[in-house]
């Protein structure tokens, strides 16, 4: 494996950078709160303008064919801004899921429309469901930015459908969710039409390995603007004549931060490149990059507000974006503990602990 970017995903992460830090402002981002917390102007231009949004998907669908490093980079770059965009549920899960286990109809029927942003997908893992034949009855809870799904992924442990917006017997009720860049749905489904994939297992393993590439390299981004921003705050804030950085006991809080961070990336884009790779490795990266980077994103958001003293805990600051967007991301697909104890059963401390 080679750690350091190509020149190509150098440039792919200077792009996405420029692109969020333009266009994916706080501004923005409490407007699409106080709606469905999508962003669709910015969902728009992500698909259309910059044309990323299908980089990990194959080429004869609409995608780049590139792999999950480069998918990482742009969430990286997303999680920065706390972006309020449906790449998690429509990209990293569904549209992952679906071309690594869909058939050739699914993919030529979904993927094109997935990358250029004209339809939004969705995915529900651990569905609550009962299958009779192509109908679907019972409820998937959790679902990221459900309201605002075309298609739905809907996965049990060994089955997996697709269902599309508008089916018969299909309720979809918005939850009231910490985060409000990324609500959460349930779903309803009452002998609902459903489409079988091909390949329940694989589509199963893809929209879990993009789900967690996906929350952690955002983790990383989040982490890593929370440092930024605090820095910066550091320099202007002058107190006892002196800018508040130079407080030795703040400057250890920020090294202790970027120690951190800098772990945190090197988890996620060991565990991305050992997804695309098909390394031994990758269950093991895996879980260490989701529980790893999300703990970190939670310690330095709550760092952030602490270190920015009163201002911190305002509404009008973004530091509680970032706090409730990193707390958010410890309890989705899989708490840090669940994660670090599947690692102990790979590692064989399952029987010894």
């Amino acid at each position: 494996m080679n750690f350091a970017f190509t020149d190509e995903q150098a440039m792919i992460a200077e792009t996405a950078k420029a692109f969020f830090d333009e266009n994916a402002t706080s501004e923005r981002t409490r407007a699409a709160m106080d709606k469905d917390g999508v962003d669709r102007a910015l969902w728009h231009s992500f698909c259309q303008e910059l044309g990323l949004a299908g980089i990990a998907l194959p080429e004869a669908h609409g995608g780049s064919g590139l792999g999950l490093v480069e998918f990482a980079i742009l969430a990286e770059a997303a999680g920065a801004q706390v972006a309020a965009l449906p790449m998690l549920g429509s990209l990293a899960m569904t549209a992952h899921g679906l071309a690594r286990g869909g058939s050739e109809a699914q993919k030529a029927a979904w993927l094109p429309k997935l990358a250029s942003g004209e339809a939004i997908g969705a995915t529900g893992l651990g569905a609550k469901v009962s299958a009779a034949g192509d109908r679907l009855s019972g409820t998937v809870d959790f679902v990221a930015h459900g309201a605002s799904a075309d298609v739905f992924l809907i996965a049990t442990d060994s089955a997996a459908w697709l269902v599309e917006r508008g089916a018969v017997g299909l309720a979809v009720a918005a939850c009231t969710t910490l985060d409000q860049t990324r609500p959460f749905a349930r779903l309803t489904l009452a002998d609902t039409p459903a489409e079988p994939l091909g390949d329940a297992a694989a589509a199963l393993r893809a929209a879990q390995e993009g789900g967690w590439i996906c929350v952690a390299a955002e983790a990383l981004g989040g982490a890593q603007a929370t440092l930024d921003r605090t820095v910066g705050y550091a320099q202007e804030r002058v107190q006892f004549g002196r800018q508040i950085g130079s407080f030795q006991a703040y400057k250890h809080r920020l090294a202790d931060m970027m120690v951190e961070i800098e772990q945190a990336r090197s988890a996620v884009y060991w565990a991305a490149c050992a997804v695309d790779e098909r390394s031994d490795e990758a269950p093991i990266a895996l879980h260490s990059a989701k529980s790893f980077a999300a703990d970190t994103y939670f310690r330095c958001a709550g760092d952030m507000i602490q270190l920015h003293g009163g201002i911190g805990f305002t509404w009008e600051h973004d530091a509680h974006l970032f706090f409730k967007r990193a707390r958010a991301i410890q309890s989705m697909l899989g708490t840090s503990a669940w994660h670090r104890e599947q690692i102990a059963q790979l590692i064989g401390l399952g029987d010894a602990a």
